[in-house]
């Protein structure tokens, strides 16, 4: 049997087939998985153009996570494709130029709450706005994370917006474990993805893992990531979550 089949998957974030988002969608459905997709605004005519590319056809909704409208809709539209929801993954990351690029001391609270708000806050908002798709028997959110324990040249807000996440997903992981529902996090090494062009000096990542990762590290491979998401939404950790699993090469677990 395949490690997703007959689950019914919600993911986010699909904006190229770079991605790890794209390929998490891939092999979800090459494992048996119905997947359904999200996106807004102008992105939404690209997401649909690259949801194309997939092994099997999948709906595309639109949904901004900032907007109480829309989530409060998520579920009708869901069902519109899907009865119900076994997986959502979470792959939203936004933060304005002002919040990176070594600005952190500058920054306004206003480009900070934005980062709070899209790229933390809103797996709580698509959570809870998802929980009446989960079935009895649970659930299992899967949310990409950039280790935030130390803290990265030039990621500023965006870093501090991730450590928000990490402890978010652990209070999900905490207050909604009774119904079942799991909350994990991939932090995956640095990818050449979209979100990471608009990072400034992506390229000193890119130096740190080829200097300290003990597994050979690929920043064109986000086949990795998208397999330890895949593996989180399956029914092989049952009893996982409130963790966060390094698909890094290791560079998590190496001294300076």
């Amino acid at each position: 049997m395949a490690l997703l089949e007959g689950k019914k998957v919600l993911v986010t974030g699909v904006l190229t087939d770079s991605s790890i988002a794209f390929h998490v969608a891939r092999l979800a459905q090459e494992e048996g998985a119905d997947v359904v997709l999200s996106s807004f605004g102008r992105a939404l005519s690209i997401t649909t153009r690259i949801a194309a590319r997939l092994p099997k056809p999948a709906a595309v909704i639109e949904l901004d996570v900032t907007s109480e409208e829309h989530l409060a809709g998520l579920p009708e539209k869901v069902k519109a494709h899907l009865p119900y929801l076994d997986g959502v993954v979470h792959s939203i990351g936004f933060a304005p130029e002002a919040a990176l690029g070594g600005n952190f001391l500058n920054t306004e609270w206003a480009d900070v709450a934005t980062a709070l708000h899209v790229s933390a806050y809103s797996l709580k908002s698509l959570t809870m706005a998802c929980k009446p798709l989960f079935p009895e028997a649970g659930a299992s959110v899967v949310g990409l994370t950039f280790d935030a324990t130390v803290a990265w040249p030039k990621y500023d807000w965006m870093g501090v917006a991730k450590a928000a996440l990490e402890s978010c997903s652990r209070y999900l992981a905490r207050d909604l474990g009774a119904a079942n529902v799991r909350s994990n996090l991939i932090a995956a090494g640095p990818i050449k993805t979209m979100a990471a062009k608009s990072i400034p000096g992506f390229s000193d990542f890119e130096d740190v893992w080829k200097g300290r990762a003990p597994l050979k590290w690929d920043v064109s491979d986000p086949v990795p990531a998208a397999q330890g998401t895949v593996a989180l939404l399956s029914d092989w950790f049952p009893m996982t979550t409130g963790e966060i699993i390094h698909v890094d090469g290791g560079v998590h677990a190496i001294g300076g």
